[in-house]
């Protein structure tokens, strides 16, 4: 389980998993728009996660950033821990 604290967006934490291949399971977000997010959460359940990034990357709604934008971002800092792990 991966957590990632947002900033600029209603919803302000997104956990999620991803498995041995790369996909991501139980996307859950705090906060925000509930019925959207959680339609988000079911589109992306089961996918790649380069194609999630790639496919929500600079979504903009307030503040120059959006929720899916914010999972984009939150996969990005999940990339960076797994290599740093990997080079430990």
């Amino acid at each position: 389980m991966f957590t990632f604290n947002t900033k600029g967006t209603c919803s302000r934490q997104i956990i999620f998993d991803v498995d041995a291949e790369n996909n991501i399971h139980n996307v859950k977000f705090i906060g925000g728009c509930g019925g959207n997010l959680q339609g988000i959460s079911k589109l992306i359940e089961g996918k790649n996660i380069d194609d999630v990034r790639a496919a929500l990357s600079g979504i903009k709604c307030r503040n120059n950033t959006s929720c899916p934008d914010q999972l984009a971002c939150a996969i990005a800092a999940y990339k960076d821990k797994k290599s740093t792990e990997s080079q430990q």
